[in-house]
């Protein structure tokens, strides 16, 4: 019995997430959506992508750059708590892959684990998720840069007047129909592959601080509703569509 209410819930889930991503698509394209590209060739709808890369945003800002990079490949690192399997539905929705674990909780053998199946691959991840504190970010993908091998993409989002959930930890953002999204891709972040301790810290400083000012500016951006030399459209297109 336990076994096939399980499986109902999944496919519940899969089903919800799929409507709700639809929905999410028809709504993307009313809004007025551009982004800032400190270095074009680390987006992956660029067909001059140079991948893989770890992209971090913060955690309340996560619905339109989920749904601007749709079908590109990328890969969602989601906690193993019950609450993110609706997240995970969602991403299936939007044609990401999703992999579940820890780089905290899930000693060495979970991180290898987790290493191991993104070989290779672009990696989403809200680094003050999925229960805060908000706006601080965590050291996981300080680890899986340096494991990995790959660099971290900092991308800071703001949206012009959005509903926002008050009471939700992360004060969760929806931009309305129509609205100026604005987003920067601020330049990379490369850790090296053997760091100490101490160094793990201030390459987690380092990802915290360019994530917030990317987002600050993004924010202000936003509200201002100013054209900014070097922009272009945030909109979702598989790789090779795009040439810079």
């Amino acid at each position: 019995m336990n076994r096939l209410r399980a499986a109902v819930r999944r496919i519940t889930i899969r089903a919800v997430g799929n409507t709700i991503a639809s929905s999410l698509v028809g709504w993307s394209q009313t809004l007025d959506a551009k982004i800032l590209r400190h270095d074009a060739t680390l987006d992956p709808i660029s067909d001059r992508f140079t991948g893989p890369a770890i992209y971090v945003f913060w955690h309340e800002y996560m619905l339109v750059p989920c749904c601007m990079r749709r079908d590109t490949g990328l890969v969602l690192l989601a906690s193993r708590h019950r609450d993110a399997d609706w997240l995970i539905g969602l991403a299936s929705g939007f044609g990401y892959d999703a992999v579940r674990g820890s780089t905290a909780n899930g000693g060495a053998q979970a991180v290898l684990k987790i290493v191991k199946q993104l070989r290779g691959k672009s990696l989403v991840i809200t680094p003050d998720g999925p229960l805060g504190p908000r706006r601080v970010a965590s050291s996981g993908c300080i680890y899986l840069a340096s494991l990995l091998g790959i660099p971290i993409v900092p991308l800071g989002c703001g949206y012009d007047n959005p509903w926002r959930f008050e009471k939700a930890w992360d004060c969760f953002a929806v931009p309305k129909p129509g609205s100026r999204v604005r987003s920067i891709m601020a330049e990379a972040i490369r850790v090296p592959k053997k760091i100490s301790r101490e160094e793990v810290e201030a390459f987690r400083l380092s990802v915290e601080s360019s994530l917030e000012s990317a987002t600050v500016q993004a924010e202000i951006w936003a509200q201002s509703g100013e054209s900014i030399e070097g922009e272009s459209p945030f909109f979702a297109a598989p790789a090779g569509t795009i040439t810079l």
